[in-house]
């Protein structure tokens, strides 16, 4: 009996945003790992093409877009390159996020806008853009299915002293998920929510010092999670068969209490 011992998404093509870093930079590597042509985006473009070169070596395929989500036209453009480049779009992992912590009262307005823009504007952009090359991919496709993946996180689901206008992107960033999974269940689009707890990687550091200094005593003695982790889960995610949708994967390090 023959069996077929090609990568899950052989023949697929994923767009990862916020590819730079982190998250990312690890679920670009793990897609690719699986098969995927993987379009990279974000700003630092030195960083993605270090990435592009590692996956290109290793003998994947990697296309590297900068783009700022924020900006409309580019959020479509990064969808479009990627389309005209790598010839198709199976796979949206909207990971590109910033989380800047602190009081609501006397907050920095210009710290909301950046949060409203990245974490969900930006996501609406690109998902917006890429939904029309999704379903055909879920119509015509080799897998006869597409995947959008949101980065959220336990933001999004518990509300925080300190943290009001980040639970509130992350918090949007769920309604959209589930209602847009509602609507496109039925077209093989699946539509899934990750939502990592305390991870190492450059999130927190875009802070002021003392919002680093509480979040350091808030996390003293746990082990945090590695970008590998949450890559593991989006990667779990896409490959399952076309019968089974991941919605919703909450991941925490074991030692985090809430």
């Amino acid at each position: 009996m023959h069996t077929d011992t090609r990568p899950v998404l052989d023949g697929t093509v994923a767009l990862v945003t916020g590819a730079s870093s982190g998250i990312g930079h690890a679920t670009a590597r793990a897609l690719a790992a699986d098969g995927a042509a993987v379009a990279l985006a974000a700003r630092r473009v030195d960083r993605l093409e270090e990435l592009a070169k590692e996956i290109d070596g290793a003998g994947g395929r990697a296309l590297v877009v900068e783009a700022d989500v924020t900006d409309e036209a580019q959020a479509r453009d990064a969808v479009a390159r990627t389309v005209d480049e790598l010839g198709r779009l199976d796979t949206l992992v909207n990971n590109a996020g910033v989380m800047l912590l602190g009081p609501i009262v006397d907050a920095d307005l210009s710290e909301w806008q950046r949060m409203v823009g990245i974490n969900l504007v930006g996501l609406l952009y690109c998902t917006h853009a890429a939904l029309p090359h999704l379903l055909d991919a879920a119509a015509n496709g080799p897998r006869e299915v597409a995947d959008i993946v949101n980065v959220s996180s336990v933001a999004g689901r518990v509300a925080r002293n300190g943290s009001g206008v980040y639970n509130a992107t992350k918090h949007g960033v769920g309604a959209f998920s589930e209602s847009l999974r509602q609507e496109v269940a039925r077209r093989q689009v699946r539509v899934s929510l990750v939502e990592p707890g305390a991870t190492a990687t450059e999130l927190g550091s875009h802070n002021r010092p003392e919002i680093r200094e509480q979040m350091a005593q808030r996390f003293t003695g746990v082990e945090r999670l590695e970008a590998e982790d949450i890559a593991g889960a989006i990667s779990f995610i896409v490959t399952r068969p076309r019968r089974m949708a991941v919605n919703e994967v909450l991941v925490r390090p074991t030692q985090q209490e809430g």
